[in-house]
């Protein structure tokens, strides 16, 4: 049977005559590459994951051999990508689907949204893209289409907001070809409905539109909550001779868990005075301080991070313990995986 709606009608020829738009995960049936795909994109512009998925594509070419990967492995491969307990999700999703499942991934949006790190958008892009079921996809895309075609007030970021989005996304999706309109809303909302500067003039939904009509465009959508960005100051000890560093791997529920970093000590505002002093008694032993780095700064959703890198002379390296610390080769640090600002500074120092 099929069923007219103008707006999916639309979007749908949009698509197959208008839309260029080149991913390499496009049309893909592979469900564990369409999920691996989703997962990188999460809060990730198409222009930096595109590189991730080909990497991982490349390197773990089945959900079995991800599975069999060591986790270092894989947050090595993710390093520099952020919100890391993706990676950590991914991997221990990838050993249920292999170990448990015995490789067959779910095929349907009731199964595939009980995985580890899954929620209803990625679930909803499987069970469309590879299983044809009318599943509607909602992200920032999407909500900024609809919320100015239709003129929706309704902050997305409320309980309330969320459902009228899902609900009418849900009503709206294409009953012949559910996967293909996701991707074309999708595309649509990041190459023609854009956050600023919309191109109304190349909109084939313009007439329509009622934010277009009522010059409305810039208000939609709405969003109820302000952000409040925490500060903190990162000041990163370099303990090393020539041979080997001391390097720590983050752990707890914070930022960068499972990935590696240099000694820290962490405040809530910045140090001015007495750096000295304040890293002899973090480390327990009256220590030198050589030279600090210039600052650093990594700015992610919820928090800013100022970072400082302290060279430390200490009187005797080798008898140095340091709880949580290892002790690895300069010649093997290229091995672990870093934070962005970490690895960045090992590289700008030769030390990766």
């Amino acid at each position: 049977m099929k069923h007219n709606n103008w707006f999916s009608d639309t979007l749908l020829d949009w698509n197959r005559t208008s839309n260029d738009r080149q991913m390499p995960w496009k049309g893909e049936k592979n469900p564990y590459l369409v999920w691996l795909s989703e997962i990188i994109l999460q809060q990730t512009r198409v222009v930096q994951g595109m590189p991730y998925f080909l990497r991982f594509k490349e390197t773990y070419p089945s959900v079995q051999k991800l599975a069999d990967a060591p986790e270092d492995d894989v947050m090595r491969l993710w390093q520099g990508l952020g919100y890391y307990s993706r990676a950590r999700n991914l991997h221990a999703t990838a050993k249920h689907i292999a170990y448990e499942l015995k490789c067959k991934f779910p095929n349907t949006y009731h199964d595939i949204v009980k995985l580890k790190g899954i929620g209803p958008y990625t679930a909803a892009a499987i069970a469309s893209f590879v299983y044809g079921e009318r599943q509607a996809v909602v992200d920032g895309n999407v909500i900024r289409v609809l919320a100015r075609v239709y003129s929706i007030d309704l902050p997305f970021d409320t309980t309330e907001g969320r459902k009228e989005f899902n609900a009418l996304a849900q009503k709206l999706i294409s009953h012949e070809h559910p996967g293909e309109y996701n991707q074309a809303i999708m595309d649509f909302g990041a190459q023609i409905c854009v956050p600023a500067n919309p191109k109304c003039e190349d909109c084939p939904l313009a007439e329509r539109c009622t934010a277009y009509r009522d010059m409305r465009q810039e208000e939609l959508p709405v969003r109820a909550k302000r952000i409040v960005k925490k500060e903190r100051f990162f000041y990163y000890l370099v303990l090393k001779d020539d041979k080997e560093i001391l390097i720590s791997k983050r752990s707890g529920n914070d930022i960068w868990k499972g990935l590696y970093e240099l000694p820290v000590i962490e405040t809530g505002k910045p140090i001015k005075k007495q750096l000295e002093k304040t890293v002899s008694e973090h480390l327990g032993v009256d220590c030198k301080v050589i030279i600090y780095s210039k600052p650093y700064t990594q700015q992610l959703t919820h928090q800013t991070i100022h970072s400082q890198f302290i060279f430390v002379e200490l009187p005797d390296f080798q008898d140095t313990r340091i709880d949580g610390t290892v002790r690895v080769s300069l010649k093997k640090l290229h091995t672990f995986g870093f934070p962005k600002v970490v690895h960045l500074f090992l590289t700008e120092n030769s030390l990766l």
